[in-house]
């Protein structure tokens, strides 16, 4: 289980690395900030995707390869927000049902 906790740790580094989100482990980030930060770059992608496309559609001058790029970064994002939200609901969901 804790190997687990660690490979989503390390995932979501990189992923946070990878889209500029600030991550302090201890000191001055809260959960909810970096949380914020998080589906802010979620919802930028999935924004820069849609102009992409719809500039695509409509005729302007706009690369494939960028559209296609630009989609499946705002999916990778969206499909690893949605397993870090799985992982902390099966997290809490395991805590509920501790025996204290």
């Amino acid at each position: 289980m804790i190997n687990g906790i660690n490979s989503i740790a390390a995932a979501s580094n990189t992923v946070a690395k990878t889209n500029n989100v600030n991550i302090n482990n201890g000191s001055g980030s809260s959960f909810s900030t970096i949380l914020k930060q998080s589906l802010e770059t979620v919802n930028k992608a999935q924004i820069e995707s849609d102009k992409l496309t719809n500039a695509f559609i409509s005729g302007k001058p706009v690369e494939l390869h960028n559209v296609m790029i630009a989609s499946e970064k705002a999916g990778i994002l969206l499909q690893t927000t949605i397993e870090v939200r799985n992982k902390a609901i099966e997290a809490y969901q395991e805590m509920m049902r501790m025996q204290v």
